[in-house]
């Protein structure tokens, strides 16, 4: 499957993806959970919140791995 926007319809939902993008100007990145996806649009929801990808300007996307977990606060001991 060549075409990305196709491997985003065929993901199921709730999968971790990176979409790039055609925006005004240039590229960007959208990276988080595909929630929503219709003919002509998905739904990629990441920390900035909800992006809406219009499917015909997707120019890259890919499913990703889980987010790695959290360090713990490092602890310095006293002295």
């Amino acid at each position: 499957m060549n075409n990305p926007a196709e491997l985003l319809t065929s993901l199921p939902l709730g999968t971790r993806v990176v979409v790039r993008y055609r925006i005004e100007g240039g590229l960007t990145d959208a990276l988080g959970d595909l929630t929503a996806r219709d003919k002509a649009s998905c739904t990629v929801t990441g920390k900035r919140g909800n992006v809406v990808v219009p499917l015909a300007a997707i120019t890259a996307a890919k499913p990703v791995p889980p987010p790695p977990a959290r360090r713990s606060p490092r602890v310095v001991p006293p002295g």
